[in-house]
């Protein structure tokens, strides 16, 4: 599904004021998370005009319109609106010229002002954007932050996953999403995970119903989104299965298009799967810091044998 954001929501996620603009054209919808720079189009040259993009200005228009004629600034400005165009947004905090606030509110276009950087401006929004519009695909399972790691626990339907992700709430994780996790790509290699609205702070456990995780255990406990850095495959325990040992087997699991690494664990009674999965997440936070205990032990078993051949 592909998400739309109107001005009004950017509004709010940004450091933006509103100097012009009604309830009508707040509601505008941005279906680009690209951003236009009217620098040229100030210039009068229009023949390749992004009129669908936000338009931002920074110092370098602002001081160009400034040198312009009151009338020449309206006929620009006037050119720049279009059916399609969402915003004009000023940043670093510039004084707006009569004249954008005149063309805007005949064309029922918001006029927004930002005090921070050009740049930084461009960015944050650009990062929003992408996040907002990215298409969303739901995928089964249990997403929870543990020790600032990204973990989806998945599993057949009644292994525990729930149950596992309760126990890792009491022991001071957070739960970002429970039964369905709603994914999309940031970039080629982040997936970021979040909640459906209608199950946002929600967790269902069997036997007890649905419990509400920000009420019974305070805010710290929940996380309204969260990259996808490990999966966890639960699964029944089977004895006659041969299981990796010693953690050398490496595989991964294809997420909104991003490989994200995967571990399996076999359940069955006895094994206390949180405290497996929190080992898990430190165990692979070692090795992107660059310590493989695995390979720490393959290498001591090989100068044991090699001292054991050399007697």
């Amino acid at each position: 599904m592909t998400e739309t954001v109107t001005v009004r929501e950017l509004v709010k996620a940004l450091p933006l004021e509103i100097i012009s603009g009604n309830e009508a054209s707040l509601d505008r919808l941005i279906d680009t998370g690209d951003i236009s720079r009217p620098g040229l189009e100030l210039t009068g040259y229009f023949s390749y005009y992004s009129h669908d993009r936000l338009q931002l200005f920074g110092r370098k228009e602002m001081t160009f319109a400034d040198r312009m004629t009151p009338e020449e600034r309206l006929i620009v400005m006037r050119r720049l609106c279009e059916k399609d165009t969402p915003a004009f947004i000023v940043s670093r905090g510039l004084a707006v010229f009569d004249e954008m606030i005149q063309a805007a509110e005949e064309n029922e276009i918001p006029v927004l002002r930002s005090p921070i950087s050009t740049s930084r401006l461009s960015g944050e929004i650009s990062s929003y954007l992408d996040g907002q519009l990215a298409p969303r695909t739901s995928i089964h399972g249990v997403l929870v932050d543990v020790y600032g790691l990204g973990v989806l626990i998945q599993g057949d339907s009644g292994i525990g996953k729930s149950e596992t992700a309760l126990e890792l709430i009491k022991r001071g994780h957070r739960l970002i999403a429970d039964d369905r996790v709603d994914v999309y790509q940031k970039d080629e290699l982040t997936v970021i995970g979040e909640p459906p609205k209608i199950l946002e702070h929600l967790i269902e456990i069997r036997g007890i119903g649905i419990i509400d995780v920000m009420n019974l255990f305070g805010a710290s406990a929940v996380r309204g989104y969260m990259q996808v850095q490990l999966a966890v495959y639960l699964e029944a325990w089977e004895k006659d299965k041969k299981y990796d040992r010693l953690g050398s087997d490496e595989t991964k699991v294809s997420i909104a298009d991003v490989d994200v690494p995967q571990i399996r664990i076999p359940v069955k009674t006895g094994r206390n799967v949180a405290i497996i999965i929190e080992v898990a997440a430190m165990n692979f936070r070692a090795k992107t810091m660059g310590y493989d205990a695995t390979k720490a032990f393959e290498e001591r078993l090989s100068r044991l044998i090699e001292e054991n051949s050399g007697q």
